[in-house]
């Protein structure tokens, strides 16, 4: 297979989400008290929401800049490429890039929406089914087929949770962003099977698939206040390896054989090692410990349950058979700094070739395995033929996808884990 022969599904991309958006989905009586974007005298926008004002951290929103304009500052949207925030735009970018189809995660809600949890129930529901509709309707629904739809949680209640699952479904939602650890939000953890039994019931129900993503937690990997920005940066995915024990070892695992589980932008390469190792646990501490996967090892129901995203792995598409070719789908992580974007199928088939993936793998790992977990049918809008890398290239030419210096920002230098902070606290009030 050649690389313009791939079909390239995304299962991880981002959303800044536009000014307006709550406009035609939230009750007139909650108009006023939505969160709306604010344009600032320094030409940052930011959306503010009562007390909170979330930056545009520049680091989810670089696809187009050139890596030397990287950095913690926030921005306006007019120093972002518009396929940041329009759906449109964003698919003549997806175009220019090959990609057919992606599944975008919010942005300024936070992975589960804990924005939205107020002291009004009603209020933090109607927040959440305006931006869930809004995600459906309009940027999903305006280019069908080129985008997989994907809900926010009312984590604060997992029985409104459930029943905003339940009616995501019957759009045709089979995909919810949640947290990677309720217990640091302050909510029971996973362990707490009768608290969140409502939400794993209403996920198996509807064939819904729980994705966590690296971060969601609120909380980020880092050694010290003074560490280099890299070492965060590095160790991100640490939070999904700490997701994926806690989850493997929990209740709901046991109790719900159908339960759908993705690990988002944690990577792969981990994997082959983290499969011995709670096979390992396994072994040597089941007698105490009362473990009982019904005659199963954990790395085979660590397959049956989760799926595993990658952007960038090499690592991990060596080792794709220790991990399970049918749990393996790829990331674009548009448009955040660790994106492939617009260069990912020449990136991806050098990989693919220098580990000798056959034709029927490849087609798993970019798209087949995406449509299946979640029960999304592309072809039904786009024909096959023209849903390749080379055809969709061949219908953006003349799309410019040039690296452009976007911003005067200043030089900042190396940046620490406390630089990102300060420059959060600066814009005022930033969540943790």
């Amino acid at each position: 297979m050649k690389h313009d022969d791939m079909i390239l599904i995304s299962v991880d991309d981002h959303i800044i989400e536009p000014p307006g958006m709550f406009k035609n989905h939230l009750p007139e009586k909650y108009v006023n008290d939505a969160p709306r974007l604010v344009h600032n005298p320094d030409g940052s926008d930011t959306w503010q929401f009562r007390d909170t004002v979330i930056p545009n951290v520049a680091l989810n929103a670089v696809a187009g800049r050139p890596k030397e304009e990287y950095g913690l500052e926030p921005q306006g949207l007019d120093e972002i490429r518009k396929g940041c925030y329009d759906p449109n735009e964003r698919v003549k970018d997806m175009n220019a890039g090959g990609v057919l189809a992606t599944m975008n995660f919010p942005s300024f809600p936070g992975f589960a929406a804990r924005l939205f949890a107020t002291e009004d129930p009603d209020f933090s529901l109607a927040l959440v089914q305006a931006y869930n509709d809004w995600h459906i309707d309009e940027w999903c629904g305006s280019n069908p087929g080129r985008f997989i739809p994907m809900a926010i949680p009312a984590i604060w209640d997992p029985e409104l949770c459930a029943k905003e699952v339940r009616r995501v479904a019957e759009k045709g939602v089979h995909s919810l962003t949640f947290t990677e650890n309720p217990a640091t939000l302050g909510y029971p953890s996973f362990h707490d099977l009768e608290h969140w039994r409502p939400l794993w019931q209403a996920l198996v129900d509807t064939e819904t698939i729980m994705n966590v993503h690296i971060g969601s937690s609120g909380k980020l990997a880092i050694t010290a206040p003074d560490a280099p920005m890299d070492v965060m940066i590095t160790l991100q995915p640490m939070n999904i390896v700490q997701a994926a024990a806690d989850l493997l070892w929990s209740a709901p695992i046991k109790e719900f054989p159908t339960l759908k589980i993705a690990l988002s932008e944690g990577g792969t390469g981990w994997i082959p090692y983290f499969l011995d190792r709670v096979d390992r646990t396994y072994e040597m501490h089941s007698t105490w410990t009362h473990q009982d996967f019904g005659g199963k090892l954990p790395s085979e129901v660590f397959r049956e349950h989760f799926l595993t995203c990658f952007i960038s792995d090499p690592v991990g598409v060596k080792n794709r058979h220790m991990i399970g070719i049918d749990n393996i789908c790829w990331e674009m992580d548009y448009p955040h700094s660790d994106s492939m974007w617009p260069g990912a199928p020449e990136e991806l088939m050098a990989v693919f070739e220098t580990y000798e993936v056959t034709d029927e793998e490849i087609n798993k790992i970019t798209h087949e395995n995406a449509m299946r977990w979640y029960h999304f049918e592309p072809f039904k809008h786009i024909p096959k033929e023209q849903a390749t890398v080379g055809a969709l290239r061949k219908s953006a030419e003349g799309h410019d996808v040039s690296i452009r210096a976007l911003s005067a920002h200043k030089d900042r230098g190396g940046s620490s884990f406390a630089d990102f902070q300060a420059n959060a606290k600066a814009v005022s009030g930033a969540r943790d």
